[in-house]
């Protein structure tokens, strides 16, 4: 039997349904995918080695993802650990062969994505397919651009078979995701953009009820994938951006592509084309040289734009980027601002829940009790996991929705 302990990104977890397909045959064996973004991602897969060495001594533990990919001498050197695996090799066949070995390349020469069709996510109601991998960008907090290589995308044949094979299996949301999403398509023919690929998804898998999107830079959305904001319902009303600051001082030295006018303008683009569409943001507290005033200019942003869902990291030290050598914010000061972001988004959200009251939409059911909206609002809701129902919503709270059926 082999498990797999899966942590950080969406892709990260398509990436552990195609190994659990390859290492199907394997006996005593748990896979760890670990993730890069921030010290607190590496700490818990540690974590979680040395307390699966504890309870199954005698499991193989493969450690594989990003943080394996960057330093494989250290996880391999964890107690427990039989061998490690690069990014990519833990996707091809022969990796989990009886008898293979540790293997991790250089991530940064890799040209093109392995073909892969998953059929399920144990335990998700919700399907996840790659149609991009690697960043060509340097954002100078992240690290993850050495984990997963140069921007590479994903066939449209092979996206359209993913989607299609997914449907067939009975999912009924598919979200589209990668590790640069809007860097999709000029390597391959004919340079495609996002949402030229996106409008052949849709035409190609009619049988296709909802499609989300992952994270979106604010300045690289292109004409086609604003069309299908504007009129494509099976396009969910939800756009989550990769914001990170609402100060343009600390966007400059963060090295993003965007200021803050520019992801305000995304915002306010959204709202006009699709009434109603619920705004989520990454974003990053206590970046070094964030004094309290840059902070400040980033709070009254994401309270102006009025973002409901935000996702807030407190900045975390990434050894060999150039942001980790500027100077640091204090560690307790960054989480006394990241609490404040998060205060601000739960304020945010809950105003967000109160105006979907009285309204009727899909839910998606993820458990027997509740799953999410077209908006990606929580509900809850009695019914039957991986059903797409008509839902009356009745009531809001800080935590969400309670619906009933339509």
């Amino acid at each position: 039997m082999t498990d797999i302990l899966t942590f950080g990104c969406r892709l990260n977890t398509y990436e552990s349904e195609v190994m659990r397909g390859h290492a199907a045959a394997l006996t005593d064996t748990v896979i760890i995918n670990t993730c890069a973004v921030t010290a607190e991602a590496e700490r818990q897969a540690r974590q979680a080695i040395r307390r699966l060495h504890r309870e199954r001594p005698d499991a193989k533990i493969v450690v594989t993802g990003c943080a394996a990919q960057i330093a494989p001498d250290r996880w391999a050197a964890l107690p427990g650990v039989s061998r490690v695996l690069g990014n990519a090799e833990k996707l091809l066949p022969e990796s989990w062969a009886p008898g293979a070995g540790t293997a991790v390349s250089d991530i940064m020469l890799a040209t093109e994505t392995a073909g892969h069709l998953v059929t399920g996510f144990m335990g998700r109601a919700r399907a996840f397919v790659e149609v991009q991998q690697g960043c060509d960008h340097r954002c100078t907090f992240c690290i993850i651009p050495f984990g997963r290589g140069p921007s590479r995308s994903v066939p449209l044949g092979a996206i359209v078979d993913q989607v299609r094979t997914l449907v067939a299996s009975g999912y009924r949301e598919v979200v589209l995701t990668g590790v640069d999403v809007t860097s999709f398509g000029p390597d391959l023919p004919g340079a495609p953009t996002l949402g030229q690929m996106i409008r052949r998804v849709l035409a190609l898998v009619p049988e296709l009820p909802r499609l989300r999107l992952s994270s979106l830079d604010p300045v690289e959305i292109d004409e086609d994938l604003w069309r299908l904001i504007e009129t494509e319902p099976r396009v969910m009303p939800h756009l989550h951006l990769s914001l990170q600051a609402g100060s343009d001082l600390i966007l400059k030295r963060m090295k993003r592509r965007h200021l803050a006018a520019d992801a305000a303008a995304a915002i306010a683009r959204a709202r006009a084309l699709r009434p109603g569409i619920a705004i989520g943001a990454d974003v990053i507290a206590g970046f070094p040289t964030e004094t309290d005033e840059l902070f400040a200019e980033t709070l009254d942003f994401v309270q102006e734009a009025e973002i409901p869902f935000l996702h807030v990291f407190p900045y975390s030290e990434r050894p060999g980027t150039p942001a980790a050598r500027m100077p640091a914010v204090p560690v307790a000061l960054r989480r006394e601002r990241a609490a404040r972001l998060r205060a601000a988004g739960a304020a945010m959200a809950a105003r967000f829940y109160a105006t979907q009251v009285g309204t009727i939409t899909d839910v998606l059911a993820e458990t027997e009790t509740g799953g999410h909206t077209a908006h990606f609002a929580p509900v809850r809701i009695a019914a039957t996991p991986g059903a797409l129902l008509r839902a009356r919503i009745i009531a809001a709270n800080d935590d969400g929705l309670l619906a009933e059926p339509a």
